[in-house]
């Protein structure tokens, strides 16, 4: 079996002389062996042989393993930092072979080199993770003055590192750490808050019993509240030992770092995203009011929608297309992604993920069918127009008509009576 542990043997070897070298000096007997003292939970797997150079002498190795670092204890010894075994060793007893000029050492299972990981000073080696970082996304109005919140936040403002001036972004919390390149907010009191000129506001770092705080700093300068405010959710993981810059995953994206340009390029799509769905939301309105009237039609062959109400729809129509044009920017590609091919990866991978393109092009379709019904019912309005007008004119010349005969008869003095 000796090649099953040939990836591994080199790490033991030299711990393993060491102690035995030590044990046939000091020899204990099997009976005072005794796991290190611990508080981790600690299991006996398997059994490991050993023989020894030196004749006549048997002795017991027990490794004891834990879920972090783990202790050996060598003939009732404990010598931590050496050696770490992954799935546990129970006991071992042998006899040295008489003319045996090495020590060897047989497991009773393979065991493959990633079940043994060196470590020192009893920690183990474990996956660096760190706490994910929640990204909550909002629209409650339809416009924020910026520079008022910028004037009464300046303490939290962050300066733009790009010419985009759609949006600000705040930091609360420990304001003295730094903020820079290659710096983690996961586990940290830092808060950000991306605020956009057209309504948006993404928090990140910000626990669900805060949100209310945040939202009331952006409210007193919004305009155009909504009845019904729009949230969405995603979250951040940082793994600095990240093999690549950006991981995908189900409503996460993993990267090695998080800093203010990644919040930045996150939130803008976020914002964006958000926008879109209220913007979406209207438009399907439209479609579904549209959808009766035609149905109406279809029953009644009239419909009885006034002038009035249908140039509403088409302002509003019109006015929904260029807030998604050119106040949110959706075709805009961001600054700091034109410079960085890192944010650039970013910004693609969650356009994708959250659909943009295709959700910008479903709204467009629905746009059109309602741009489609409002010519079609503008030209009934019109017909209608055109025929009272005509009747009108008719009505005009009739009387006309009947005046200058009256004035003739008159004049004539033909008396009817």
């Amino acid at each position: 079996m000796w090649r099953a542990i040939d990836a591994h043997s080199k790490t033991i070897r030299f711990s393993l002389r060491t102690a035995l070298l030590s044990y046939h000096q000091n020899p204990l007997p099997i009976s005072s062996l005794k796991p290190p003292k611990s508080g981790h939970f600690f299991s006996l797997f398997k059994t490991l042989s050993v023989s020894s150079s030196t004749p006549n002498t048997s002795f017991s190795v027990i490794a004891f393993t834990t879920r972090h670092c783990n202790n050996v204890a060598w003939g009732g010894g404990v010598r931590g930092g050496n050696l770490v075994v992954v799935r546990c060793i129970s006991s071992i007893s042998a006899s040295a072979a008489p003319n045996q000029q090495h020590t060897a050492v047989d497991w009773n299972e393979p065991v493959s080199s990633s079940d043994v990981g060196v470590g020192g000073k009893g920690t183990g080696v474990e996956e660096d993770t760190r706490p994910s970082i929640p990204v909550r996304a909002f629209f409650f109005s339809t416009s924020v003055d910026l520079k008022s919140v910028v004037e009464q936040n300046k303490q939290n403002f962050i300066p733009p590192t790009s010419r985009m001036t759609n949006y600000v972004v705040l930091r609360f919390g420990n304001l003295s750490q730094p903020s820079g390149l290659g710096s983690c907010i996961s586990g940290s009191s830092c808060s950000y808050m991306v605020v956009f000129q057209y309504g948006s506001i993404v928090l990140f770092n910000v626990r669900e019993h805060e949100v209310d705080e945040y939202l009331n700093i952006v409210r007193r300068h919004a305009s155009g509240l909504l009845p019904e405010m729009r949230k969405d959710e995603y979250e951040v993981r940082e793994k600095p030992t990240l093999n690549t810059w950006m991981q995908g995953g189900l409503d996460y994206i993993m990267l090695q770092f998080l800093n203010t340009d990644g919040i930045r390029t996150i939130g803008s799509v976020l914002g964006q995203s958000i926008a879109l769905d209220y913007y979406g939301r209207q438009v399907d309105d439209m479609v579904a009011e549209f959808t009766d009237i035609n149905r109406g039609m279809e029953k009644t062959g009239t419909f009885s929608m006034d002038s009035k109400k249908l140039f509403q729809i088409v302002g509003k129509a019109n006015s929904n297309l260029a807030d998604v044009i050119l106040k949110l920017g959706l075709f805009e590609r961001s600054d700091i992604a034109w410079k960085d091919a890192k944010y650039a990866q970013i910004w693609e991978y969650l356009r994708d993920e959250f659909e943009l393109t295709q959700r910008f092009a479903s709204l467009d379709f629905k746009l059109k069918f309602v741009e489609h019904n409002i010519r079609f019912l503008q030209e009934i309005l019109q017909n209608r127009k055109s025929d009272f007008l005509e009747w009108l004119i008719i009505v005009l010349i009739g009387v006309e008509i009947i005046i200058s005969v009256f004035d003739i008869v008159h004049r004539s003095g033909f008396k009817f009576f």
